[in-house]
């Protein structure tokens, strides 16, 4: 049987901290145990600049919410809340997207959402959020890091990623950031 390798990896995470909004990415793209490019770019800027969008999954599969996601940002007119709940219907009810493998984390500076293709459109209970194979790991640095120290968001964001590339395989420290002011 001639299975094409799994493509794993990406660690994304964001933070909004005192009207900031950053969001990073690791670089890493893997096809089954081999690691395929070092720098790839995870992250977007929609609508006029205003959201950032990062994903995790797989990129064809990614760049179709992306799309998707933004007609919904514009229809919308920019409000982060309705255009994730109208894609996650979406989502939810269309044939060919159901079998998309991707999540998506977006954010404005109003706040911080994960889009899933089961119909979830999660807001954290803190300013910060995490996708990907090092997203768990991303998310309890940033937890820490948000909690217990003054840092600004970019600062956070970043360290979440170098020291989720040290734990996950998945991950590297080729760090991608977008921010919002």
């Amino acid at each position: 049987m001639n299975a094409i390798p799994h493509t794993r990896g990406t660690t994304v995470v964001a933070v909004r901290r005192n009207g900031k909004v950053a969001m990073s990415a690791d670089g890493q793209v893997t096809l089954g145990e081999t690691v395929v490019k070092q720098k790839a770019v995870k992250l977007r800027r929609l609508y006029n600049g205003k959201v950032l969008a990062g994903f995790a999954g797989s990129v064809a599969d990614a760049l179709a919410l992306f799309e998707r996601f933004e007609k919904h940002l514009d229809a919308a007119k920019g409000k982060l809340k309705k255009a994730a709940v109208d894609l996650a219907k979406e989502w939810r009810t269309d044939r060919y997207l159901r079998r998309l493998e991707a999540l998506l984390l977006v954010a404005d500076k109003e706040g911080l959402l994960l889009i899933s293709g089961s119909g979830e459109v999660i807001e954290p209970d803190e300013e910060v959020l995490a996708i990907g194979s090092g997203g768990p790991y991303a998310l309890a640095v940033a937890k820490a890091l948000f909690r217990f120290t003054s840092k600004p968001a970019e600062e956070i964001a970043k360290e979440a990623i170098h020291i989720a590339s040290e734990i996950c395989i998945y991950t590297n420290n080729e760090v991608i950031m977008e921010t919002l002011e």
